[in-house]
């Protein structure tokens, strides 16, 4: 069987076509073209039909992944203000002709590893996002947690200072997204540097205000991390994200800041991991959530 992974942002919808063994056959890229109205769904279908042509076989369910809250039966998003008009309560099985599960996007990449990636073999998983924000999701007992209104995983909405007065875009202040997202970079180096890989860079050559900056944040990621641990006792944590490719820069700090934080009964310590996926990680998961659906 085959299955189409779709994975929709404001830029581009990324599409593949995978098989039950975890093999992307072809994979495409189409702009959006958000631009206001719903033409982009246009887009969408286009994507379609021209992996179905490549294909010239049936498929066996779409996945979509896509910006916002599902609805109860991910058949579409429910929820998601003032982006991608059109989108909210559009049931996508319907106008793809294709029987269509939809998932949110920090979800998808949770699906991508646990069924093929890096988690791949485990039950108890925790994955962050780390780039522009912070997302994340989790994997219970080999399923993926949605929870109520399919909120769940929203993790870089932890708060990792209480007396910040920068709320989050769900309105929770000092987030663990703001304390190490890319959006807030400006703010948070007072205008000296404009992005995390400059602060990076900065820190490498031994910046004292850059050094600072960087493991402060690192820090807070970490407090984080360890309450997760605490709350849910992973078998592993899956870092993914731009930030990530900071490599020895992030993982050297974090490891010595978890040491001090994470509690660690009888010396368990969770391991840490990189994702194994990267660009077509949305449109994996996403088609991997319809492999877990599909009967």
């Amino acid at each position: 069987m085959h299955f189409i992974g779709l994975d929709l942002g404001g830029t581009n919808v990324k599409g593949l076509i995978l098989n039950q063994q975890g093999e992307v056959l072809k994979q495409h890229y189409i702009s959006t073209k958000d631009t206001g109205d719903t033409t982009w769904r246009v887009n969408v279908l286009e994507m379609v039909l021209y992996l179905k042509s490549w294909l010239q076989q049936p498929v066996a369910a779409i996945g979509m992944s896509a910006p916002g809250l599902p609805d109860a039966t991910n058949s579409c998003i429910s929820f998601l203000p003032n982006r991608l008009n059109g989108l909210e309560n559009f049931v996508w099985s319907d106008y793809l002709g294709e029987k269509t599960f939809v998932i949110n996007d920090a979800h998808s990449a949770v699906m991508a590893e646990a069924t093929f990636g890096a988690a791949k073999g485990h039950k108890n998983v925790v994955l962050l996002t780390l780039g522009t924000g912070v997302g994340g999701g989790l994997l219970i007992n080999g399923q993926l947690y949605q929870g109520l209104s399919q909120m769940a995983g929203h993790l870089g909405h932890l708060t990792v200072n209480a007396h910040d007065d920068e709320p989050s875009i769900v309105g929770m202040v000092g987030s663990l997204e703001y304390a190490i997202g890319n959006y807030s970079m400006g703010r948070r180096s007072k205008g000296r540097f404009e992005s995390t890989w400059e602060l990076v860079e900065a820190y490498r050559k031994g910046d004292h205000w850059a050094s600072y900056l960087w493991l402060s944040s690192v820090q807070k990621l970490a407090v984080a991390l360890s309450s997760l641990v605490n709350a849910f006792s992973p078998e592993m944590i899956v870092l993914s994200g731009g930030i990530t490719l900071a490599d020895d820069a992030l993982y050297g700090p974090l490891s010595d800041f978890m040491d001090m934080y994470e509690w660690r009964p009888g010396g368990k310590k969770t391991p840490i991991v990189q994702a194994h996926f990267g660009d077509m990680s949305g449109a994996i998961g996403a088609a991997s959530f319809a492999m877990s659906k599909h009967p």
